[in-house]
């Protein structure tokens, strides 16, 4: 049985307004008109802590939402939802404060208007949009980024096995250098090429990745050219090719300042 309570002074949400505004507004925003109804008969505990509980109620539901696979969310109709927790939560009203807003009608004392609901139920609303679409965009950004690593595996790893050359040239004579050209360096930056203009067409790159991955495309099209130059060079056994694969050097120099600025 409800203890006596004196809401003379008071303003509470009717049931039929908090049903309305959990509808638009989900339970955030029936969390939010409990808590006032709460406040209004001077229990500000209660409502403190089921305005807590809606909105871990709220985050839960949409952790939920988003974790069902797409093909079972596309075939439950959109009203399923908003009904099931509506119709929950009016329940738990009509049992918390039943009695009290029946008392409060029946004295003829005032009730905030339906009005008032709804629009707390619309900013309720407009809050979760912006959840949701902050929670979907930050959920692309981290699964575009984590494919654009996964995608630069390959390319780390040709890039060290294609440098080895600079090792080999204080050791082995041209005809290998040339053989290792041909065979490694220069088929692993023309992969490189390729992974890097790949990783580019990932939906939903972020900008600074996008604008880092033209950087490194620029520094694989650079690291191609001087191992075909260096191919050249050894091939026609002359020097002349010395001042344009120093230029080259400079450019990837400036180029890999540029990567890790």
């Amino acid at each position: 049985m409800q203890k006596e309570i004196d809401t003379r002074n008071s303003e509470l949400y009717t049931k039929q307004a908090i049903s309305i505004a959990t509808f638009i507004g989900g339970p955030l925003a029936a969390g939010y008109l409990i808590r006032e109804n709460f406040l209004a008969i001077d229990e500000p505990k209660k409502g403190k802590n089921v305005f807590i509980i809606s909105i871990v109620a709220t985050i839960a539901l949409f952790v939920l939402i988003f974790s069902i696979p797409e093909h079972i969310i596309e075939k439950i109709p959109n009203i399923v939802l908003p009904v099931v927790y509506t119709v929950a939560i009016t329940i738990w009203v009509e049992q918390t404060f039943g009695t009290i807003l029946k008392k409060h009608e029946e004295l003829k004392y005032s009730f905030y208007s339906v009005w008032r609901a709804i629009g707390i139920g619309i900013v309720s609303l407009l809050i979760i949009g912006i959840g949701i679409f902050g929670y979907a965009y930050l959920s692309a950004d981290t699964e575009a980024t984590e494919a654009y690593q996964s995608s630069l595996e390959k390319f780390y790893e040709n890039e060290k096995q294609s440098l080895a050359f600079y090792r080999l040239m204080q050791t082995e004579s041209d005809f290998d250098l040339i053989l290792e050209l041909n065979k490694n360096a220069i088929p692993k930056w023309k992969e490189n090429i390729e992974i890097v203009k790949s990783a580019d067409t990932i939906t939903d790159l972020p900008k600074e990745i996008s604008d880092y991955n033209k950087k490194l495309l620029r520094y694989s099209e650079l690291r191609l050219e001087a191992f075909e130059v260096f191919k050249k060079a050894l091939k026609e056994r002359t020097v002349k090719y010395d001042s344009e694969l120093r230029n080259l050097h400079e450019m990837i120099d400036k180029q890999l300042e540029a990567i890790n600025e």
